[in-house]
C-alpha cells in the first residue's frame, strides 16, 4: 500500500501539483479507487455470490431454507463487503488526516451495525413465517412476539449507534433510559399493553387465528385473521375488516364461537307464537284424527290410557270436557314437534333437545324449539333450520291451532270490504237508545 501511495505522489508531482496539495490529491485518488473497488465488490457479491447462494437453497431438498431465498435474507451481505473494505483501508488512507479518521471509522461501524440489523430482522421474519406455518403454532399469536423482538432489536441498534457516535458506553444510555421510564411508558403504552394482552391471550387460549368472535362495542362479527402486538384484525361477514386493539380482548367482554365449532353442533333457539284463542281441549273425534298422524299414534294411545285410568279412579264426569284430565291441541302439538325433531337426521340427539312453552306474551303463546344441528357450517345450518320451521308452520293447522300474526294492510283492507258488503245487515240490527234528559250531564 505504501508503494502505491508513493507512485501516486510521484505521478502527481510530475504532473505539476503543488507539494501542499499532494496529500489531499492522493487521498482523493485513493478514495476514487476505493469507491470503484467497493462498487465492483458490491456487484460481484450481489449478482454472483448471493444469487448463487439463493439458487443453492432452492435446489436443496430441505424446505425451510427456501424461505431464506424468498425473504432475500442475504441481500445485505452485498453491502457488507464494501463497508469492510472501507473499514480496513480507512486507517491507511487517512493516516495524514487524523481529524477525519475517527469519524470515518465511526460512520463505517454505524453502517455495519445497520446492515447487521437488517440481516437479523430478515432472519426473524423467516423464523416467524416458518413457525406460523407449523400446525402446533398456527393458532398462536406468533406475530406479536416477533414484533416485540424486532422492537428490541431496533432499540439495541439505536443504543449501539449512539454509543459509537458519542463515544459513550452502552450502559450510559441504558441508565438514561431507566431515568426516562415514565416517558418511555407513555410513548410505548399501547405496545406494552398489547404485549401483556398477547401473553394473556396466548396463555389462556382466549383467541386464536380463525376463531369466530363477536365484539359489539366495535361492531365486529367475523373470523380473526391476524393477532399482532397492538391489534387484532377481524374479517366481518360483510367482508369488511375491523381492527381492534389487542388489550380490549382482556378488558372488554366478547363472544368466541370456537366452542360451538369444536362441539360439532350449532344451536337452534326459535319460537312459534300460537294464537291463544285457538287452544282447546281434544274431543274424541279430534283424538281419533290425531291417531292417524304417524309420529303421534303411540303417544295418543299411551297418553289416553293414562288419562282414562286417572279419571276413572277419581270418578269424573267425562261427558263434560273440562272435567278431569284432558289433552289439549297445544300439548299434542308440542309432543309432535319433539317427536319430529327426535327423528330428524340432521338434529344432534346427544345434545339438549326440548320443546318448551314460554310465558304468554301479547303476541301469543311462545312454543320454543331448542336443539342442536349436526353441522356448524353456516349455510347448512340455516337450511336445516328453515326446513324444520317450514314444516312446523305448515303442520300447525292440522292441530286446529293458529299462528299469531299482527294485522297487515291486506287484513285491514279485507275487513273494510267485508263491513261494506254487510252494512245493510248491521243496519237492520241497529237499536236506538234513548237517554232521559235528566241523566245527561249538563255543562256550561
Amino acid at each position: 500500500m505504501q508503494q502505491i501511495e508513493n507512485v501516486i505522489e510521484r505521478l502527481l508531482t510530475d504532473a505539476g501539483a503543488s507539494e501542499f496539495f499532494v496529500p489531499s490529491l492522493r487521498l482523493f485518488v485513493l478514495l476514487v479507487a476505493l469507491g470503484i473497488l467497493a462498487a465492483v465488490s458490491f456487484w460481484i457479491t450481489r449478482k454472483v455470490i448471493v444469487n448463487a447462494l439463493y439458487g443453492f437453497f432452492k435446489r436443496t431438498p430441505i424446505a425451510w431454507d427456501d424461505q431464506l431465498a424468498d425473504f432475500r435474507v442475504f441481500d445485505s451481505l452485498a453491502h457488507f463487503v464494501p463497508a469492510l473494505l472501507v473499514r480496513v483501508f480507512a486507517p491507511v488512507l487517512f493516516k495524514d488526516f487524523d481529524a477525519f479518521l475517527p469519524w470515518v471509522i465511526r460512520l463505517t461501524d454505524v453502517y455495519l451495525i445497520f446492515i447487521s440489523m437488517r440481516i437479523v430482522i430478515a432472519l426473524s421474519r423467516v423464523i416467524e413465517f416458518s413457525m406460523a406455518r407449523s400446525s402446533v403454532l398456527t393458532t398462536k399469536p406468533i406475530a406479536s412476539y416477533f414484533q416485540l423482538i424486532r422492537i428490541l432489536i431496533y432499540i439495541t441498534t439505536g443504543i449501539l449507534v449512539l454509543s459509537l457516535l458519542l463515544g459513550k458506553s452502552p450502559v450510559y444510555f441504558l441508565s438514561a433510559f431507566g431515568a426516562m421510564t415514565a416517558i418511555i411508558m407513555l410513548i410505548f403504552k399501547d405496545t406494552i399493553l398489547g404485549l401483556v394482552a398477547s401473553v394473556q391471550i396466548s396463555s389462556n387460549d382466549m383467541v386464536r387465528v380463525g376463531d369466530w368472535v363477536e365484539m359489539p362495542k366495535f361492531n365486529a362479527d367475523g373470523d380473526v385473521i391476524a393477532i399482532n402486538l397492538n391489534t387484532v384484525k377481524v374479517r366481518n361477514w360483510d367482508k369488511t375488516v375491523t381492527t381492534i386493539p389487542t388489550y380490549y380482548f382482556i378488558t372488554d367482554s366478547f363472544k368466541n364461537w370456537r366452542g360451538m365449532r369444536e362441539s360439532g353442533g350449532r344451536r337452534i333457539k326459535r319460537a312459534l307464537y300460537i294464537d291463544v284463542q285457538s287452544v282447546k281441549f281434544v274431543d274424541p273425534a279430534t283424538r281419533e284424527r290425531y291417531k292417524q298422524y304417524y309420529l303421534l299414534k303411540d303417544y295418543i294411545e299411551r297418553r289416553q290410557a293414562e288419562i282414562e285410568a286417572f279419571n276413572a279412579e277419581h270418578d269424573f264426569d267425562t261427558s263434560i270436557l273440562i272435567n278431569g284430565r284432558r289433552m289439549t291441541n297445544l300439548g299434542v302439538f308440542r309432543r309432535y314437534v319433539e317427536a319430529y325433531l327426535r327423528r330428524h337426521p340432521m338434529i344432534h340427539q346427544d345434545m339438549t333437545l326440548l320443546v318448551r312453552q314460554l310465558p304468554m306474551e301479547d303476541r301469543g303463546i311462545p312454543i320454543e324449539v331448542y336443539c342442536f344441528t349436526k353441522t356448524v357450517v353456516w349455510a347448512e345450518y340455516e337450511t336445516i333450520q328453515a326446513d324444520i320451521f317450514d314444516h312446523l308452520i305448515a303442520a300447525i293447522s292440522f292441530f286446529d291451532l293458529r299462528m299469531y300474526q299482527q294485522p297487515s294492510g291486506h287484513d285491514i283492507t279485507n275487513a273494510v270490504a267485508y263491513l261494506s258488503q254487510n252494512s245493510g245487515h248491521y243496519a237492520s240490527d241497529a237499536r236506538v237508545i234513548e237517554i232521559p234528559v235528566s241523566k245527561v250531564d249538563k255543562r256550561e
